[in-house]
C-alpha cells in the first residue's frame, strides 16, 4: 500500500504508541483520523502534525472506544470528511496489573473488558462494511506479548490479548477475499504511560531489561510498515519470539520458573500469614 493520501484511524492517539503511529503516518502525508477521549491532546497533535507541511489532513475525534454510540459517531464523521477508510489502527487499550483477588470488578475488570477487546470489535464491525464496498483495507490490532503470554498479575490484561488474538486471527480469514488485510502487532516493553496508569506494584522490581524496551516511535514505525506491506503477526523486537516459543513448547518450565522466581517471592508475605 502507498501510504500518501490513504485515510487512516488511529484509535488511542491521545498519546504513547497512538501518538507515534500518528506522527508516522503523518509524514508519509495521510489522512488521519486521531481519535480518543482527551481531545485537548488530540488538538495539540493535529497542531504539531499541520505544521509538519507533509501533507496530510487531520481529524479530531473524542471517543470513548467502551460505548457504541461513540465508534459510530467516529466512523460516520471519518466517511462525511474523507468518504473513505484504508487503515484502522486498534490501539486504544489499557492495563490494570494486580492479583486477580485485589482488580476492582467494574473499574479495573469490566473495564479493560469493555476497552480492550469489545473496544476492538466494534470499532471493526463498523468499518468493515466500508472496507467491504471498497473491495481493499488494513486492520492493524495492536495486541501484546500478554496476548501470548499469560504472566501473574496481567490475567485481566492477558485475558483481552488474547480475546483479540483470536478475533484476529478469525476475521483475517473471514475477510482476506475482499482484499482486507488483518495484521497482529505483539510488542514488549514500550516506554509509554502505560506502567503510571496500570498500578504495577513490585517487591521483586522485575521489569523488562532495558536492552528490550520499545520507543513508541518504533512501534509506530512497525504499524506503518504493516500498513505497506502487512503480515499476520509481528512480534517486536523478534527477541520476544523466544519467549514464544518457551511458553508453547517447554510451558512447565515457564511455569515453574515464573512461580518460583516471582510469584512466591511477590506473595511471600501472605503465603506465610496465619
Amino acid at each position: 500500500m502507498n501510504i500518501k493520501g490513504k485515510v487512516a484511524i488511529v484509535t488511542g492517539a491521545s498519546s504513547g504508541i497512538g501518538e507515534a503511529t500518528a506522527r508516522e503516518f503523518a509524514k508519509e502525508g495521510a489522512r488521519i483520523v486521531l481519535a480518543a477521549r482527551r481531545v485537548e491532546k488530540l488538538q495539540e497533535l493535529a497542531g504539531e502534525i499541520a505544521a509538519m507541511n507533509s501533507g496530510a489532513e487531520t481529524l479530531v475525534v473524542q471517543a470513548d472506544l467502551s460505548k457504541l454510540e461513540d465508534i459510530q459517531a467516529m466512523i460516520r464523521q471519518t466517511l462525511e470528511r474523507f468518504n473513505r477508510i484504508d487503515v484502522l489502527v486498534n490501539n486504544a487499550g489499557f492495563g490494570r496489573l494486580d492479583w486477580l483477588e485485589n482488580l476492582d470488578p467494574v473499574k479495573d475488570i469490566q473495564a479493560q473488558i469493555d476497552v480492550n477487546v469489545m473496544g476492538v470489535i466494534q470499532t471493526t464491525r463498523q468499518v468493515l462494511p466500508e472496507m467491504i464496498k471498497q473491495h481493499s483495507g488494513s486492520i492493524i490490532n495492536m495486541c501484546s506479548m500478554a496476548g501470548l503470554v499469560g504472566t501473574p498479575t496481567y490475567s485481566i490484561y492477558a485475558a483481552s490479548k488474547h480475546a483479540v488474538h483470536g478475533f484476529s486471527e478469525a476475521l483475517r480469514r473471514e475477510v482476506k477475499p475482499w482484499g482486507i488485510e488483518v495484521s497482529l502487532i505483539y510488542p514488549g516493553g514500550v516506554v509509554t504511560e502505560f506502567a503510571q496508569h496500570a498500578g504495577i506494584k513490585r517487591k521483586t522490581n522485575a521489569k523488562t531489561p532495558a536492552f528490550m524496551l520499545l520507543t513508541a516511535e518504533q512501534v509506530g514505525q512497525a504499524v506503518v510498515k504493516l500498513a505497506r506491506n502487512p503480515k499476520r503477526m509481528l512480534v517486536i523486537p523478534w527477541l520476544w519470539n523466544m519467549t514464544v516459543f518457551m511458553n508453547k513448547f517447554l510451558p512447565g518450565l515457564v511455569d515453574y520458573t515464573t512461580i518460583h522466581r516471582f510469584t512466591i517471592p511477590e506473595r511471600e508475605d501472605e503465603l506465610h500469614a496465619k
